[in-house]
């Protein structure tokens, strides 16, 4: 019996001795990671991940889609878990073939599915090891002892505030895009330095009209004064002021009750700021949100052109009167005219083609672009829209009238009636016509029927008598406006003298020493122009910002020209132009002073440090400067050719809207001219082949620089980039028209998920636009009309001077 028992003991102590395969397949709680650990996507588990000692939060690898994943830190849950912070949140997910490794020099590297290598955390020092706390922060330590915190996730928030974590002076949540998707999303949290949290639709201006919540906590602050949101373990949601022991200037929630509860306050993808409390089994109680409850109360919950309101107690967004959804399975996404559009006249003939419905109990918090203080009526305020080639919509509040332009934003319906304020909409009247089900707006008029040859036969002489009336009057009309046209041309070569300047125009006209003033002696250099330097200045004790351009080269072309260009300028009137406020022509000095535009170029948008626009806000800004190069080649009374279409001479005011600028290049057209002979103007990469081969120049000069800067704006980076891993890419246009042939447009822009038929579209109105033969390229009407999708877009040849 004792060497049986011998025996059993021996058998078992082997047995207890072999390694535990399942058990390394887990990851440990309560262990240190240490640098050389490793993380793999797990095949059949839903998570691979180090864990807290807890077990409540894990590091590693998150499934989202179908076969993706995300590293992040996630809330474990019973029956779902909640991802509280993502690395890299707009990278593409990863596949099950990916690598996560801890290095010595305290990095975590992602190794993706084709080898490339992405930093996940960079301490900026040497690390002895890792840990995923049961606060969900996880950290990196520089000594043995665990004392020395070189990283923690804790500083890096994306969506989510755990308790113990803080958003600091400066700092944002972003929402995610959707459930199954963590990218940045449409709205973020702001922490301001004022000691105001403010909740904003992403990318757009730190404005009160852009804001939908404020905590109203803005106080008088010192330079080293800072505040911060904080979320203590009990679920008390503080702002605080760090430089003051933490006191605290408001409390957005109460405490709880039980200690062992987990908080989190999340940004979540409706634009609401929650505070949750997460209990031991799994459920997840709302103890605060903010604005309210009413997801209607969030700017930009619905897209463009959309109106919010409610159905049994959930939000819905409609398209106003004369849209259609963008895409009818995402209402949120916005919406589109289902008009076409016609050339605005300004007149009471653009009442042909369009008319103004009225709207009842709606909120609309977005700003106008113009308030006419002083209207009588409604109807004064509807037919000033109606006029307006610039206006949409027009609000009518009493005594004043409110006119927005296009996309129209944040508008909600409201269940309060409101007699003091009506709200119209600009629609063509075919839509309006086609929305009545009980009218055919393809119907023909019946033929009117008469009996009596004698009311025919007057009927015939009457119409013949007004007929020639009508011709002669026309005939003698245009006789004496040529004999007009033709004086005043002589009068002007005969004497050369164009008259004062602020005659002609509603401009300004300034002294040097004004300008100088306003300038502080021409201190502060906003950029450089193709004829001078660009100086920030500000008028009325620095009430209005100004932009005053100081010119040095343009006398030396004459002083004809300087007067032309600045009538042409002077006239133009658009929403996507650059306004001219005044001038100075003082001795040899000349300057010009234009509205000043705080967000700097499109250019360094685009190719600077700051995040890149997503796809929409890059759509809507390549659609507004096609408006606006439209207008100067087919709207003003003389067609203008800008000559320099580039990113750099694209600026963004605080709405972020697009407006050309930078005319000194533009060359002027007799209204009856398409071609002119000129000297070499532009800037070399955006200049049209036409330029280098002494033939005249049109205005499809314009639409092939256009056609480059398209291409820029659609895909982030510059026509040329010698920084690029493929040849192939060196050239963006010859690498576009590649990728178009083969079907493989996606290729182009691999970092954004867009639809390929959008996308292929977008490429194609690029393309045509940078054709070398000017005949080749469409109007600018046609390129808006096609942006639009309002044409359709054939295949374009390809481009022989941008193949590579």
């Amino acid at each position: 019996m004792d060497a049986y028992t011998a025996t059993i003991t021996f058998l078992l102590f082997m047995f207890l001795s072999l390694p535990n395969t399942r058990a390394q397949t887990q990851p440990q709680l309560n262990e240190r990671i240490k640098p050389g650990s490793s993380l793999s996507p797990p095949i059949n588990d839903y998570h691979s991940s180090w864990l807290s000692r807890s077990g409540q939060f894990a590091f590693g690898f998150y499934k989202q889609g179908n076969n993706g994943f995300v590293v992040g830190i996630w809330l474990v849950g019973k029956i779902h878990s909640t991802l509280v912070w993502t690395a890299n949140r707009d990278d593409p997910p990863v596949t099950s073939t990916a690598k996560l490794q801890f290095t010595m020099n305290g990095t975590i590297i992602l190794t993706d599915q084709q080898g490339q290598e992405k930093l996940i955390v960079d301490a900026n020092a040497r690390a002895s090891s890792a840990s995923m706390l049961d606060s969900g922060n996880f950290v990196l330590y520089g000594d043995n002892n665990n004392s020395s915190i070189i990283w923690q996730s804790f500083d890096h928030p994306t969506d989510t505030l755990l308790g113990g974590q803080s958003l600091p002076c400066g700092g944002q949540l972003s929402s995610s895009l959707s459930e199954i998707n963590s990218s940045t999303g449409r709205f973020r949290l702001n922490m301001q330095a004022d000691g105001d949290l403010v909740l904003y639709p992403a990318y757009t201006a730190e404005t009160e009209w852009d804001a939908y919540w404020t905590s109203n906590t803005k106080v008088d602050y010192g330079v080293n004064v800072k505040y911060h949101l904080y979320l203590n373990n009990t679920g008390l949601l503080q702002i605080l002021n760090t430089n003051n022991g933490s006191s605290r200037i408001t409390t957005l929630s109460s405490a709880g009750d039980d200690q062992q509860t987990i908080y989190r306050a999340t940004l979540d993808i409706d634009g609401v700021f929650r505070l949750y409390a997460c209990y031991n089994d799994g459920s997840n109680i709302i103890m605060g949100s903010w604005p309210g409850k009413n997801p209607c109360d969030v700017n930009g919950y619905c897209g463009y052109n959309s109106l919010c309101t409610f159905d049994d107690d959930k939000p819905v967004c409609n398209c106003l009167t004369g849209y259609k959804f963008i895409d009818a399975n995402i209402d949120t996404l916005g919406c589109e005219s289902n008009y076409s559009k016609v050339e605005c006249r300004g007149d009471k003939d653009d009442m042909d083609f369009y008319n103004m419905v009225p709207v009842n109990n709606i909120v609309w918090n977005d700003r106008p672009y113009l308030k006419d203080e002083g209207m009588s009526s409604e109807d004064e305020c509807s037919f000033a829209c109606l006029v307006d080639c610039n206006c949409w919509a027009a609000i009518y509040e009493t005594g004043s009238c409110k006119r927005q332009g296009l996309p129209l934003r944040y508008l909600k319906r409201t269940h309060e009636a409101d007699d003091s304020t009506t709200a119209f909409l600009k629609v063509g009247n075919s839509s309006i016509q086609s929305s009545k089900g009980d009218e055919n707006p393809f119907a023909f008029p019946l033929p009117i029927n008469t009996t009596s040859n004698k009311a025919i036969v007057h009927i015939i002489v009457v119409t013949s008598i007004f007929s020639i009336v009508l011709c002669s009057a026309i005939v003698m009309s245009i006789h004496y406006m040529y004999k007009i046209r033709v004086l005043k041309y002589k009068r002007l070569t005969e004497t050369g003298n164009f008259g004062g300047l602020d005659e002609d125009l509603a401009l300004r006209r300034f002294t040097y020493n004004e300008l100088r003033r306003a300038t502080n002696h021409f201190k502060e250099e906003l950029g450089k122009g193709a004829f001078g330097k660009v100086y920030k200045g500000a008028l009325n004790k620095g009430k209005r910002l100004i932009a005053v351009k100081r010119l040095e080269k343009l006398v030396e072309e004459g002083e004809r020209e300087f007067q032309a260009e600045v009538r042409a300028i002077g006239k133009t009137h658009h929403r996507n132009l650059v306004r001219l406020l005044g001038f100075c022509a003082e001795g040899s000095k000349r300057l010009l002073v234009y509205e000043y535009m705080s967000n700097g170029s499109l250019g360094k948008l685009l190719f600077g440090d700051q995040r890149r626009p997503d796809w929409d806000e890059r759509v809507r800004i390549a659609l507004d400067i096609a408006r606006g190069i439209l207008y100067l080649h087919e709207e003003c009374a003389a067609p203008i050719i800008h000559c320099d279409i580039k990113p750099q001479n694209i600026l963004m005011d605080e709405f972020w809207t697009a407006k050309i600028s930078d005319f000194g290049l533009a060359k002027l057209l007799m209204p009856d001219q398409t071609r002119t002979f000129t000297v070499v103007r532009g800037t070399r990469g955006y200049m049209a082949p036409e330029w280098n081969k002494n033939v005249p120049i049109s205005l499809k000069a314009d639409v092939y620089s256009y056609g480059i800067m398209l291409l820029e704006i659609l895909c982030c980076r510059r026509n040329i980039d010698v920084n690029v891993l493929e040849p192939e890419e060196i050239l963006l246009s010859g690498w576009a028209y590649k990728c178009l042939a083969a079907g493989e447009v996606n290729k182009i822009i691999p970092w954004e998920v867009i639809d390929n038929n959008v996308l292929e579209s977008m490429i194609k109105v690029a393309l045509w636009c940078i054709q070398d033969d000017p005949f080749l390229r469409p109007t600018m009407k046609g390129v808006v009309l096609m942006l639009e999708g309002v044409t359709d877009i054939a295949i374009p040849p390809c481009p022989v001077s941008n193949s590579a």
